[in-house]
């Protein structure tokens, strides 16, 4: 179900085409903003607001295309649906490539057109759902002392607490009372679902790195991870 807060955000430079969308995407109960101009929509959107965006391409000052280059500068992940009545193959393979979710051609088909809202509203809902766990996963890891950090590098590894120990100088009973501390603080069941995190959101470098260094205060180099499935990542060693 499509977060009720949500909101179609729809920029467009003609009045009439505003008030012909905002007709059309309230007739099936959704949230709609219209602006006049790219500009009025950055002055007034903030990151934290769940929606979509629909763009006319061409308008004046400032283009759709290059509004979501800023939009992308700014780290807005916003899903863009691109409306034009000028569009040709370049500039919608541009739009595509750019990131937006699809380029439809003025007139559309009503229907279709609220399909593909359906479908941004709920990648928008995902995508900070993904962000809010990552969020959550980055609070833990900055609560980990230095061993428990240690630990679980090598436990990402796919070693057991046994071989863990060997490696720290630790017993493997040490290693266990680490691991469930660790799983405790990351707020996770078992150390494939860390895995499966940090593998979805690419968030290990960030979380074994920097995030040590907001822990500890000290600086650290870079050297190679061990590979973890088909990837391989990098740490900071001190």
């Amino acid at each position: 179900m499509i977060d009720t807060s949500a909101t179609v955000f729809v920029v467009d430079d003609e009045k009439r085409m505003r008030q012909s969308l905002r007709w059309l995407i309230n007739s099936v109960n959704l949230r709609v903003a219209t602006f006049p101009s790219a500009r009025a929509f950055l002055t007034a959107y903030r990151p934290s607001m769940p929606g979509c965006l629909i763009l006319d391409v061409r308008m004046p000052e400032m283009s759709g295309l290059e509004l979501m280059e800023q939009l992308r500068e700014r780290g807005v992940a916003l899903p863009i649906i691109f409306l034009s009545a000028h569009g040709d193959v370049p500039m919608a393979v541009r739009a595509i490539k750019s990131g937006a979710i699809d380029f439809l051609q003025k007139p559309f088909n009503s229907q279709e057109f609220l399909d593909r809202i359906n479908l941004a509203l709920k990648l928008d809902e995902n995508s900070r759902a993904s962000r809010a766990s990552s969020d959550r996963l980055l609070q833990g890891v900055a609560t980990l002392s230095a061993r428990e950090l240690e630990v679980l590098e090598i436990a990402l590894s796919g070693s057991s607490s046994k071989s863990i120990g060997k490696k720290l100088g630790i017993s493997h009973k040490t290693v266990e009372v680490h691991r469930a501390h660790i799983l405790k603080k990351l707020n996770v069941r078992s150390f494939n679902e860390v895995i499966g995190k940090l593998l979805g959101d690419k968030l290990l470098n960030a979380l074994l790195c920097d995030q040590v260094e907001i822990v500890h205060a000290r600086r650290c180099r870079v050297v190679e991870w061990p590979y973890v499935g088909d990837h391989v990542f990098h740490r900071r060693s001190f």
